[in-house]
């Protein structure tokens, strides 16, 4: 055999194994997890700078289950898709309902907490006067008639109102697809950031997750804050919280799916839902 016979012979080989490595599914023995940091309870960092809550101790829970070691790391929410799509992470566990159009990106893992969304104001806001306070509609099929006619009673109310909301998020497309037309949306990089200028009064109101709202508002801090007006879910404001992963992991999915189920059906979503929020956003099966 010639000489570049036998380079063309051994480079074949080591293709050939390169590919039977990478055809090879990955242990996921190790697995780093992307959260905001920034999104109280579900994640958050306490005075020292530690990463805490309802989203930091599930992800320790289920990462026991997958016999995982697994490293929790921080990233702005509005590039946490871009940078998992990028390989600097392997899943976000930042508070993110599933949408369809996150869909088009991104896989996601069973739910694993649903809540509605709502308008918080300042007391001394005409906002605080908005109608059916606490009444949740869903903008699911079973639901939306009742929703949109709600939406249209709102509208007028919210005329010419600035209202606040995170940037990259459901709540914000929410607030484009109904109320772009009769409100200003003033989007922040996150909710922090929004509650603060409520506070100052720079704009009228803010609409997030109840999740949220509902710490906030309760906060000593806070007592010329609360919610207004009725709740929303589904639709443009997704389908429930869970795991995002990229498409081409279904192993780590599998894995995921697993994890999350247990954890609903042995009741530690709901033990951590008690601890961190007050009250159980355990998703209904």
């Amino acid at each position: 055999m010639k000489l570049w016979q036998m380079c063309v012979a051994a480079l074949a080989a080591s293709l050939l194994v390169a590919a039977g490595a990478s055809a090879q599914p990955k242990d996921w023995s190790s697995i780093k997890i992307a959260t905001e940091g920034a999104y109280k309870p579900w994640n958050f960092t306490d005075s020292s700078g530690k990463l805490i809550g309802f989203e930091i101790d599930l992800a320790e829970d289920l990462c026991k289950r997958m016999k995982a070691k697994c490293e929790i790391v921080a990233q702005a929410f509005d590039g946490v898709i871009p940078a998992l799509s990028a390989g600097k992470f392997d899943a976000i566990m930042a508070g993110m309902n599933i949408t369809d159009k996150r869909k088009e990106a991104i896989a996601f893992s069973q739910t694993y907490g649903r809540t509605p969304s709502t308008f918080a104001v300042l007391k001394s806001n005409p906002l605080a006067k908005l109608p059916e306070a606490g009444k949740v509609y869903s903008l699911n099929a079973d639901g939306a008639v009742a929703a949109e006619k709600s939406l249209n009673e709102l509208k007028p109310l919210l005329k010419g109102k600035i209202i606040g909301v995170q940037t990259s998020t459901a709540q914000a497309n929410f607030l484009e697809k109904y109320f772009k037309d009769v409100i200003e949306i003033r989007q922040y990089k996150t909710t922090e950031q929004h509650d603060l200028d409520l506070t100052a009064g720079r704009v009228d109101g803010v609409f997030a997750s109840i999740s949220y709202l509902k710490s906030v508002v309760e906060a000593p801090e806070n007592k010329e804050m609360m919610l207004a007006g009725p709740r929303f879910g589904g639709g443009a404001l997704g389908f429930g919280v869970a795991v995002g992963l990229r498409k081409t992991d279904p192993e780590l999915l599998a894995k995921f799916d697993a994890a999350v189920g247990a954890a609903v059906a042995d009741g530690t979503v709901k033990t951590l839902s008690m601890k961190w929020f007050g009250f159980d956003v355990t998703p209904v099966r």
